[in-house]
């Protein structure tokens, strides 16, 4: 007569064909409310536990489940995790801020790749004593609260096109 393998247990067999059944009923609504892609998708996903109960790999499974449940309990409760979680939080609230400042120009030093010396801009400055900034390079004087060789900001962020539109009259897109 035929026999079942002694190591396929029916507990597992019966785990998995429980989940797969109700797998099959989200499916069926799945099916009847967002259409027959989402319900054959939900199908597939549905008979995996009937198939890992099959395979006999149900208690792998559960293995592992109860593995990254201790793990997950053994970090909720570890006031040493927890401080890592803080520390880990100020890190990425310091680098997004950084990003920020960046962006804005706050706090970033000058950079001097444009071939300015320093006692070049000491020279543009203007001359000791005289009582009004000297002349820019176009015979202009600058205006006040303007840095030198910087644009004045924006009025809003969405101003700045100028350069993206040029480029796109280039190329014969209005």
């Amino acid at each position: 007569m035929f026999e079942l393998p002694e190591n396929l247990p029916v507990s597992d067999l019966a785990v998995g064909a429980v989940l797969t059944g109700l797998g099959l009923i989200v499916s069926f609504l799945l099916w009847r409310r967002r259409g027959a892609a989402t319900g054959v998708r939900a199908t597939a996903w549905s008979l995996v536990p009937l198939a890992v109960a099959l395979l006999g790999l149900m208690s792998v499974v559960w293995e592992f489940v109860r593995g990254v449940a201790g793990v997950l309990t053994g970090l909720l409760f570890s006031p040493l995790v927890w401080a890592g979680v803080v520390l880990s939080g100020l890190a990425v609230v310091l680098y997004v801020a950084s990003g920020v400042m960046r962006s804005r120009g706050v706090g970033t030093a000058p950079r001097s790749g444009k071939g300015a010396s320093a006692d070049g801009a000491k020279a543009a400055g203007g001359a000791k004593g005289s009582g009004r900034p000297a002349a820019g390079a176009g015979g202009t004087t600058p205006q006040v609260g303007s840095a030198p060789g910087k644009k004045a900001a924006p009025a809003d962020d969405l101003s700045d096109f100028g350069d993206i539109e040029e480029l796109l009259r280039k190329r014969g897109i209005d």
